[in-house]
């Protein structure tokens, strides 16, 4: 049981870290770009590398603490990635609508994509093999945490098609209506995650 534990954190570990590396490239590729859609999916990862932290302590500190104490440390950390989650998702609308409206034209970025595609071959492993091994822990979280990184598989598609659709045939609205496609996920994370902390 030790060594799946083990295996648990170590997920949680590259989880992390892959995370913060997508979540700086996505973000400074977005600017560079102006892709609203590419700035929204980095802002994701940051939140996911918060949630992947949440889980990390919860792993480490199994046996250590009383179960209450436990509890009641996730509860709040769930609530605080849970707001993030509708912080982002409120910023991200209102830059996806403004861009719409105002017809901010964002360029191409091929960088984008490339992150994209990466994502996409990374996500549905990572969560596989989370989901395995908090089905054989019986954790709660864990198995949790692997519907979040499945998400981030949809949102990676959707990110595709939106810089792939401007790239290829210079459909620049593309890019902010994935924006509001990753405000849903944000959105529907943030409200898992507040009733998560509130059972």
């Amino acid at each position: 049981m030790e060594k799946l534990y083990k295996k648990g954190l170590f997920l949680e570990y590259f989880t992390v870290g892959y995370n913060v590396v997508e979540a700086v490239v996505s973000i400074v590729f977005g600017y560079i770009a102006n892709s609203i859609a590419l700035i929204g999916f980095g802002l994701d990862s940051v939140v996911e590398s918060l949630s992947g932290l949440v889980l990390i302590w919860r792993l480490r500190k199994h046996g250590k603490i009383s179960e209450e104490k436990e509890e009641a440390v996730e509860k709040k950390a769930t609530k605080f990635v849970a707001l993030t989650f509708l912080i982002l998702g409120l910023y991200v609308l209102f830059q996806s609508v403004k861009k719409l409206i105002a017809k901010e034209i964002p360029d191409p970025s091929l960088a984008g994509i490339i992150i994209a595609v990466v994502s996409l071959g990374i996500m549905p492993i990572l969560a596989w093999l989370k989901f395995n091994v908090g089905k054989q822990i019986q954790s709660q979280a864990l198995i949790a945490d692997s519907k979040e990184t499945l998400a981030c598989f949809f949102m990676s598609v959707a990110l595709l098609l939106g810089l792939g659709s401007n790239y290829v045939w210079g459909f620049w609205q593309a890019d902010p209506i994935v924006g509001l496609i990753i405000v849903v996920f944000l959105f529907r994370e943030g409200r898992e995650a507040w009733l998560e902390s509130k059972e």
